[in-house]
């Protein structure tokens, strides 16, 4: 799996908007006011995977095959410094509009991409926000994938 976690932080590298890519370990819990990541800034993480016994492939290793299930979850984060009020001046409401570009820069790149050998595509499956205290904006994107013959 670290291959698959490897691979998205590589895809994700060519948007340019991104300060900070890297495996979700916890950066965004309990370090209020000052998560250890620069903003905006993409968390990968497979956050579950289920798997299914197909029969054996004497000539494979391992003997055993299997299907596998699960989900991906990308968090996507800015600390949102100004409002986007009506009133607002352009330039500052552009600014804080920000995240949603980056959500559909990281869909366009992940969303029907194949990220290794033997797994399907990447398909969104849910868009969720996380409510903050603490003025940092915070999605999360989740994606299923399928794993052949591991």
């Amino acid at each position: 799996m670290k291959d698959l976690l490897q691979a998205v932080q590589e895809k994700l590298v060519a948007i340019t908007e991104l300060r900070y890519i890297d495996e979700d370990w916890g950066q965004m819990d309990s370090y209020s006011p000052n998560p250890p990541a620069k903003f905006p800034c993409a968390l990968i993480d497979i956050t579950s995977l289920g798997f299914s016994n197909v029969g054996q492939d004497k000539t494979d290793n391992p003997i055993n095959r299997q299907l596998g299930d699960g989900t991906v979850t990308i968090i996507i984060a800015n600390l949102k410094l100004s409002n986007t009020s009506q009133r607002a001046p352009q330039t500052q409401k552009d600014n804080a509009w920000n995240i949603w570009s980056i959500i559909e820069d990281v869909h366009k790149k992940l969303h029907g991409w194949k990220p290794v050998e033997n797994s399907g595509a990447l398909m969104r499956t849910s868009l969720k926000r996380i409510r903050r205290d603490d003025g940092i904006q915070e999605y999360q994107v989740t994606y299923s994938i399928s794993f052949g013959n591991v």
